[in-house]
């Protein structure tokens, strides 16, 4: 599959705490393996880390995922985390949590982010962006993240949208 002409990257793949099956040993495993099939394809990854942030930079550093590239996915974690993954070369895949009261430390990080390292997502049909929260997310509700992003960031919504636009296609490496 991921020789097909219309895959762009190897994912989600990644490390996810927040359950006790798998196995975090089986987990960390196929994490490896997952890395270095997106490696020999050439493709970037679309990283799932949930409650596994050490484990995931971990691995990360020691399988050289900044020569992979990619995106962290639904990024939650801290600012200090996100400088890891930025001395990686990673996206930070932003989306709906960011308009969430309590979301202190996902505002924190997304304003200490560089922008031409964030990309906007839903992780449709969950996350949805206030005032959906508890509903079904869709690609409808990002106005939503875009507006939250933009006052973080102090910035008008037409930049946050244009930076989003040009890293998703840098990200995926498409040319339009």
């Amino acid at each position: 599959m991921c020789r097909h002409e219309k895959c762009v990257a190897v994912g989600e793949i990644g490390l996810d705490y927040y359950w006790d099956e798998p196995a975090r040993e089986i987990q960390k495993k196929w994490f490896v393996r997952q890395l270095q099939l997106a490696r020999e394809c050439a493709l970037p990854v679309v990283i799932h880390s949930r409650d596994a942030a050490r484990d995931t930079a971990d691995i990360m550093e020691a399988e050289k995922a900044g020569e992979i590239g990619g995106v962290i996915h639904c990024y939650s974690y801290t600012k200090e985390t996100a400088r890891t993954f930025l001395d990686m070369g990673f996206f930070f895949g932003i989306g709906g949590v960011l308009t969430f009261q309590n979301a202190r430390k996902l505002k924190e990080a997304a304003e200490y982010i560089p922008m031409d390292r964030i990309v906007l997502e839903t992780d449709c049909p969950y996350l949805a962006p206030v005032p959906f929260r508890g509903k079904r997310n869709s690609s409808l509700n990002l106005p939503y993240v875009v507006s939250a992003l933009a006052q973080i960031k102090g910035i008008s919504e037409e930049e946050v949208r244009r930076a989003a636009w040009e890293n998703g296609l840098r990200l995926y490496r498409m040319d339009v």
